[in-house]
């Protein structure tokens, strides 16, 4: 089993910017992707932003150019740095991950981000 753990969510004006943190643990060797996940209010979950074991990345278009997704040396720290925050990224986000076994993906509690003046 793997753990995730997020923090780093709050409330920030439009403009300005936000970190999240996920931190795995378990059976972390099984990790094979880890990714963030947003979901507003009324709106279904959608990706955010992943990246793979090797590095590769993934983008929604609508956070393209401002989010940047990356590890942390272990490989068992995902972040999240996201810039130039818009009022309509206002969701909880979730880190997720998805492994070489089953259950195959494993999701965190969530982290809510709030971008108000």
């Amino acid at each position: 089993q793997v753990q995730l753990v997020e923090s780093g969510g709050g409330l920030v004006q439009p403009g300005g910017s936000l970190r999240l943190s996920c931190a795995a643990s378990g059976d972390i060797f099984s990790i094979i992707l880890m990714g963030w996940y947003r979901q507003a209010p009324g709106k279904q979950r959608e990706l955010v932003a992943h990246i793979t074991s090797s590095g590769s990345t993934n983008y929604a278009d609508s956070v393209q150019g401002r989010f940047t997704i990356s590890r942390g040396n272990a490989g068992n720290t995902v972040y999240l740095q996201m810039n130039s925050l818009k009022p309509e990224d206002t969701a909880v986000y979730y880190c997720n991950c998805n492994v070489n076994r089953y259950p195959w993906s494993y999701w965190g509690q969530g982290t809510q981000v709030t971008v108000s003046s």
